[in-house]
């Protein structure tokens, strides 16, 4: 059965409870145009670098409130609301990058947290050490659903395909990449790494992403997407600023991709041998 799925774009700030009420209009806009299936960004509920700052109004799973508002959302509109992710206390001091999934009576059908760290230096200074205060996740989830058979990932993930292949071989049709991408990776590889996911699995992408310039000085790339399982977008959002974005998404589209190119069927195992190049004064036997 076919769906409309939002993305919704947001420009996060440092004050969970005002992202809160942002969340809340988007949703309301969203599900005002008939979309049953509503994924917020990566981090929807605080964008904050300085982490000290962050630990004073962070809260466990359980007074979260950007969880307390996804979950009454979901049961407000009867929809499948998908909080991309969220910064959860954990008991142990560190920190959960985790997206939750609720269901229309508001009950959580799914938990992801996010399994690849942002450990970088990029080229104009900036530099992330996700791994220094968060937990890593350790588990992926395909999750059925009424309308599809869903994977999550998280930002980062993207880059890691091996991830959204596991996924598609245990039979995910929708992948999920709820995103806060900079302003410079953005801008180099967002669009052509969502797409690849979609081609190389033949499935639908949908990725709500963090846009603008943020409270707390960093700059995000924005750029919320839908795509089908060919490659095509079906709907995207602008640079900067919030957006609700609508695409119809119907799982016969997978089938149909995976008929005209049955690359999930035809894969091989294979070993991989490392051998020596050219050596002074001949070939390598």
């Amino acid at each position: 059965m076919s769906f409309k799925a939002a993305a919704v774009q947001m420009c996060s700030g440092v004050d969970p409870v005002k992202n809160a009420a942002a969340m809340a209009r988007l949703v309301r806009e969203a599900a005002g145009q008939g979309a049953t299936y509503v994924q917020t960004p990566e981090m929807t509920g605080m964008l904050q670098r300085d982490r000290t700052a962050a630990r004073v109004v962070l809260a466990d799973e359980a007074h979260d409130i950007i969880v307390k508002t996804g979950s009454e959302l979901a049961a407000k509109f009867g929809i499948h609301m998908h909080v991309g992710s969220t910064a959860i206390a954990l008991a142990d001091g560190k920190i959960a990058n985790r997206g939750f999934l609720f269901g229309p009576d508001g009950r959580i059908l799914n938990r992801y947290d996010k399994i690849h760290m942002f450990d970088v230096d990029l080229d104009n200074g900036e530099s992330w050490r996700e791994s220094a205060a968060y937990s890593a996740g350790s588990e992926a989830r395909v999750l059925s659903l009424p309308f599809a058979e869903m994977g999550f990932a998280i930002c980062y993930d993207v880059r890691f395909p091996a991830l959204f292949r596991a996924q598609a071989m245990a039979g995910a049709e929708v992948m999920t990449v709820p995103a806060a991408f900079t302003r410079q990776t953005g801008e180099a590889h967002w669009e052509i790494l969502l797409r690849a996911r979609a081609i190389e699995n033949g499935v639908f992408v949908i990725a709500a992403a963090q846009a603008g310039r943020h409270e707390d000085g960093r700059e995000t790339f924005g750029h919320s997407i839908i795509i089908d399982p060919w490659g095509t977008v079906l709907a995207s959002a602008g640079a900067a600023g919030e957006a609700v974005i609508v695409a119809e998404i119907d799982p016969a589209a997978v089938k149909a991709a995976h008929d005209k190119i049955p690359n999930l069927r035809n894969g091989r195992e294979f070993s991989v041998e490392k051998i020596a190049g050219a050596v002074a004064g001949g070939v390598a036997a």
